[in-house]
C-alpha cells in the first residue's frame, strides 16, 4: 500500500459544504479503489450523521473517547470505536462528548498532538484519512491541522466566507511553521456555486485573482444542488443517491484531481 495521506478539510466559517465534501470525496476514493478513514471531528456529529449514524449522540465510543485514553496515557485499541459504511468506508464518529474534550485538552501537556498521536497508529492500514473539521479554529481544529498532511479549504462561492479566509490562512501558516513543517494546502474547492449568477462569478474570480498563483484554486467546482444535502439527509453518497446528477459528476471530477496530484506529488518526490 501506498504511503498514507491525510487530509483536513477545514474552514473555520460554517455552512461551506465541509461535512459534504469529506463524505463524497472519501467514498470517492474508495469507489477508485482506495482504503479510506473518515474522521469526524465536530462535536455536532454531522458526518457521522450524513453517513447514517442519525442519533451520534448515542454512540459509546468516539473520537473523544480515544483522545481521551491519549490524554490519559492509558493503553487503547486504535480500532475501537470505527464504524463500517456500506459503500466501502471506515467511520470514526463524534458527538458531543467532543466539546468537554476541547476543556481537557487546556490542561494537557502537548494538546496540539493528540490526534496525530491517534492517527500515527492507523497510517500503515489506509491510503486515505479524511478530516471533517469543526466550524472554529479552537485547540481541536488544530490537532487536526498538526496531523494532516494536506488541508482542503472548502469556500462557499459568496463574500463573506471569502473574506473570513484570511484569518484560517493565518492560522495555516503559524501551525505550519511552529507545529508541522510539512503541511501542504491541497487547494481552496469552491462550493455551492451557481454559475448562472454573476455575482458567484464575479466572487469566483475574485479567489482566483486573490489566491490562484500562491495557494491554488482546486479546477473542480461543487454546483449549488439540494441533491447533496438530500443525500446526506438519507444517509449515502450523491454517487448512491442520484449517480447521473451534476453534483455526482463533479465529485468523480474532484476525486480524480485528488488522486492525480497524490500521482504527480509521488512522482515529483
Amino acid at each position: 500500500m501506498c504511503k498514507c495521506k491525510v487530509f483536513c478539510c477545514c474552514n473555520q466559517k460554517g455552512g461551506t459544504n465541509k461535512t459534504t465534501v469529506v463524505a463524497n470525496l472519501g467514498i470517492g476514493l474508495a469507489r477508485a479503489g482506495e482504503k479510506v478513514l473518515l474522521m469526524d471531528c465536530d462535536p455536532q456529529g454531522s458526518l457521522t450523521a450524513s453517513l447514517g449514524y442519525q442519533n451520534p449522540d448515542e454512540i459509546s465510543t468516539t473520537i473523544a473517547t480515544i483522545m481521551t485514553h491519549i490524554i490519559n496515557e492509558e493503553d487503547f485499541d486504535p480500532h475501537e470505536g470505527i464504524l463500517h459504511h456500506e459503500e466501502g468506508v471506515d467511520l470514526l464518529p463524534a458527538n458531543i462528548e467532543l466539546s468537554g474534550l476541547e476543556v481537557l485538552l487546556g490542561n494537557t501537556m502537548s494538546r496540539e498532538m493528540i490526534l496525530k498521536e491517534y492517527i500515527d497508529h492507523l497510517r500503515d492500514e489506509y491510503s486515505y484519512i479524511l478530516i471533517d473539521c469543526m466550524p472554529s479554529l479552537g485547540i481541536t481544529t488544530i490537532n487536526a491541522l498538526v496531523a494532516a498532511d494536506r488541508i482542503l479549504i472548502p469556500v462557499q462561492a459568496a463574500y463573506l466566507p471569502v473574506k473570513g479566509l484570511q484569518q484560517l490562512l493565518k492560522t495555516i501558516t503559524v501551525v505550519k511553521k511552529r507545529l508541522n513543517k510539512t503541511l501542504k494546502i491541497e487547494g481552496i474547492l469552491l462550493t455551492m456555486v451557481d454559475f448562472r449568477t454573476n455575482y458567484a462569478k464575479d466572487i469566483t474570480q475574485m479567489l482566483r485573482d486573490s489566491y490562484g498563483k500562491t495557494i491554488g484554486i482546486m479546477d473542480t467546482c461543487i454546483p449549488f444542488s439540494v441533491r447533496a444535502p438530500e443525500a446526506s439527509a438519507a444517509g449515502i453518497s450523491i454517487y448512491k443517491y442520484d449517480p447521473n446528477c451534476k453534483v455526482a459528476k463533479c465529485y468523480e471530477q474532484l476525486t480524480k484531481e485528488v488522486l492525480d496530484d497524490e500521482r504527480t506529488s509521488r512522482t515529483e518526490d
